[in-house]
Protein backbone atom coordinates (compact mmCIF):
# COMPACT_ATOMS: atom_id res chain seq x y z
CA UNK A 1 0.00 0.00 0.00
CA UNK A 2 2.79 2.43 0.83
CA UNK A 3 4.47 1.80 -2.81
CA UNK A 4 1.03 3.03 -4.23
CA UNK A 5 1.12 5.97 -2.40
CA UNK A 6 4.64 6.79 -3.28
CA UNK A 7 3.84 5.49 -7.09
CA UNK A 8 0.93 8.44 -6.71
CA UNK A 9 2.76 11.07 -5.15
CA UNK A 10 5.62 10.26 -8.27
CA UNK A 11 3.09 10.67 -11.03
CA UNK A 12 1.62 13.84 -9.69
CA UNK A 13 4.85 15.58 -9.09
CA UNK A 14 5.68 14.95 -13.19
CA UNK A 15 8.51 12.35 -12.02
CA UNK A 16 8.12 9.98 -14.37
CA UNK A 17 11.48 8.15 -14.38
CA UNK A 18 11.06 7.45 -10.68
CA UNK A 19 7.10 6.40 -10.86
CA UNK A 20 8.79 3.85 -13.90
CA UNK A 21 11.29 2.82 -11.18
CA UNK A 22 8.92 2.20 -8.32
CA UNK A 23 6.57 0.19 -11.19
CA UNK A 24 9.60 -2.22 -11.91
CA UNK A 25 10.17 -2.39 -8.34
CA UNK A 26 6.68 -4.04 -7.65
CA UNK A 27 6.44 -5.58 -10.26
CA UNK A 28 9.38 -7.72 -8.97
CA UNK A 29 7.86 -8.12 -5.77
CA UNK A 30 4.68 -9.56 -7.19
CA UNK A 31 6.96 -11.95 -9.49
CA UNK A 32 8.79 -12.79 -6.04
CA UNK A 33 5.28 -13.60 -4.53
CA UNK A 34 4.19 -15.72 -7.56
CA UNK A 35 7.40 -17.95 -7.41
CA UNK A 36 7.22 -18.42 -3.51
CA UNK A 37 3.54 -19.42 -3.89
CA UNK A 38 4.85 -21.58 -6.62
CA UNK A 39 7.30 -22.94 -4.70
CA UNK A 40 5.41 -23.57 -1.91
CA UNK A 41 2.80 -26.05 -4.09
CA UNK A 42 5.50 -27.85 -5.77
CA UNK A 43 7.18 -29.29 -2.77
CA UNK A 44 3.48 -30.65 -2.03
CA UNK A 45 3.72 -32.16 -5.63
CA UNK A 46 7.12 -33.23 -4.54
CA UNK A 47 6.48 -34.44 -1.69
CA UNK A 48 3.59 -37.02 -2.73
CA UNK A 49 5.66 -37.93 -5.86
CA UNK A 50 8.54 -39.03 -3.72
CA UNK A 51 6.38 -40.94 -1.11
CA UNK A 52 4.84 -42.92 -4.64
CA UNK A 53 8.36 -44.13 -5.91
CA UNK A 54 9.68 -44.32 -2.56
CA UNK A 55 6.81 -46.59 -1.30
CA UNK A 56 5.97 -48.29 -4.60
CA UNK A 57 2.04 -47.53 -4.19
CA UNK A 58 0.21 -44.65 -3.93
CA UNK A 59 -3.04 -43.62 -2.41
CA UNK A 60 -6.52 -41.46 -3.07
CA UNK A 61 -5.13 -38.98 -0.92
CA UNK A 62 -1.89 -38.99 -2.61
CA UNK A 63 -3.58 -39.10 -5.87
CA UNK A 64 -5.74 -35.93 -4.44
CA UNK A 65 -3.07 -33.76 -3.50
CA UNK A 66 -1.01 -34.77 -6.67
CA UNK A 67 -3.84 -33.15 -8.57
CA UNK A 68 -4.50 -30.19 -6.01
CA UNK A 69 -0.62 -28.98 -6.01
CA UNK A 70 -0.64 -29.10 -9.93
CA UNK A 71 -4.22 -27.26 -10.09
CA UNK A 72 -2.50 -24.80 -7.59
CA UNK A 73 0.61 -24.25 -9.26
CA UNK A 74 -1.17 -23.97 -12.62
CA UNK A 75 -3.25 -20.79 -11.46
CA UNK A 76 -0.35 -19.40 -9.69
CA UNK A 77 1.72 -19.55 -12.86
CA UNK A 78 -0.70 -18.17 -15.37
CA UNK A 79 -0.76 -14.64 -16.02
CA UNK A 80 -4.52 -13.97 -16.22
CA UNK A 81 -5.11 -10.99 -18.09
CA UNK A 82 -1.58 -10.86 -19.97
CA UNK A 83 -1.64 -14.35 -21.06
CA UNK A 84 1.00 -16.67 -20.40
CA UNK A 85 2.88 -17.34 -17.59
CA UNK A 86 5.15 -16.02 -14.95
CA UNK A 87 7.67 -18.25 -15.15
CA UNK A 88 9.38 -19.78 -18.73
CA UNK A 89 9.48 -23.28 -19.01
CA UNK A 90 12.89 -23.52 -18.18
CA UNK A 91 12.62 -21.36 -14.90
CA UNK A 92 10.01 -23.67 -14.08
CA UNK A 93 12.40 -26.80 -14.11
CA UNK A 94 14.62 -24.95 -11.99
CA UNK A 95 11.78 -24.73 -9.78
CA UNK A 96 11.01 -27.44 -9.68
CA UNK A 97 14.71 -28.62 -8.54
CA UNK A 98 15.43 -25.91 -6.28
CA UNK A 99 11.71 -27.26 -4.58
CA UNK A 100 13.07 -30.93 -4.44
CA UNK A 101 15.37 -30.61 -1.00
CA UNK A 102 12.28 -29.10 0.66
CA UNK A 103 10.36 -31.73 -0.38
CA UNK A 104 12.22 -34.04 0.06
CA UNK A 105 12.93 -33.16 3.97
CA UNK A 106 9.00 -33.25 3.90
CA UNK A 107 8.70 -36.90 2.05
CA UNK A 108 11.42 -38.90 5.22
CA UNK A 109 9.25 -37.52 8.21
CA UNK A 110 6.20 -38.82 6.19
CA UNK A 111 7.36 -41.63 4.15
CA UNK A 112 7.38 -45.45 5.56
CA UNK A 113 5.97 -43.82 9.05
CA UNK A 114 9.01 -41.46 9.22
CA UNK A 115 11.17 -44.71 9.70
CA UNK A 116 14.16 -43.68 6.98
CA UNK A 117 16.45 -40.38 7.85
CA UNK A 118 16.92 -38.12 4.31
CA UNK A 119 19.87 -40.06 3.15
CA UNK A 120 18.12 -43.04 3.50
CA UNK A 121 14.92 -42.36 1.58
CA UNK A 122 16.70 -40.37 -1.23
CA UNK A 123 18.92 -43.99 -1.78
CA UNK A 124 15.51 -45.45 -2.78
CA UNK A 125 14.29 -42.84 -5.10
CA UNK A 126 15.32 -41.47 -8.72
CA UNK A 127 14.94 -37.52 -8.20
CA UNK A 128 15.04 -36.88 -12.22
CA UNK A 129 12.38 -39.30 -12.45
CA UNK A 130 10.71 -37.56 -9.69
CA UNK A 131 11.66 -33.79 -11.34
CA UNK A 132 10.23 -35.17 -14.77
CA UNK A 133 7.29 -36.37 -13.37
CA UNK A 134 6.64 -33.51 -11.64
CA UNK A 135 7.07 -31.08 -14.68
CA UNK A 136 5.05 -33.54 -17.07
CA UNK A 137 2.21 -33.01 -14.75
CA UNK A 138 2.52 -28.89 -15.01
CA UNK A 139 3.77 -29.10 -18.85
CA UNK A 140 0.55 -31.52 -19.75
CA UNK A 141 -2.00 -29.79 -17.92
CA UNK A 142 -5.15 -32.33 -18.60
CA UNK A 143 -3.70 -34.55 -15.88
CA UNK A 144 -6.02 -34.64 -12.87
CA UNK A 145 -10.06 -35.83 -12.64
CA UNK A 146 -12.66 -35.95 -14.86
CA UNK A 147 -15.27 -34.02 -15.19
CA UNK A 148 -17.21 -35.78 -12.47
CA UNK A 149 -14.50 -35.02 -10.27
CA UNK A 150 -13.41 -38.29 -9.95
CA UNK A 151 -9.44 -39.79 -10.29
CA UNK A 152 -8.34 -40.97 -13.65
CA UNK A 153 -5.23 -43.03 -14.41
CA UNK A 154 -3.83 -40.06 -14.86
CA UNK A 155 -3.18 -39.31 -11.45
CA UNK A 156 -1.02 -42.40 -11.06
CA UNK A 157 2.73 -41.86 -12.58
CA UNK A 158 3.45 -44.12 -15.14
CA UNK A 159 5.57 -45.72 -13.70
CA UNK A 160 3.57 -47.05 -11.13
CA UNK A 161 0.70 -48.76 -13.39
Amino acid sequence: MEELMELRYFIESGRMSEAMTLLDEMDEMAKDDKINKIESFLAVLLLHLIKQQAEQRTTRSWNISIRNATHDIMRSWKRRKVKGYYLTDEEMREAIAEAFPTALNKAALEAFGGAYGVKQLSSMIAPDRICGEAARLLFNTEAGADDDGEDTDTDIPQWLK
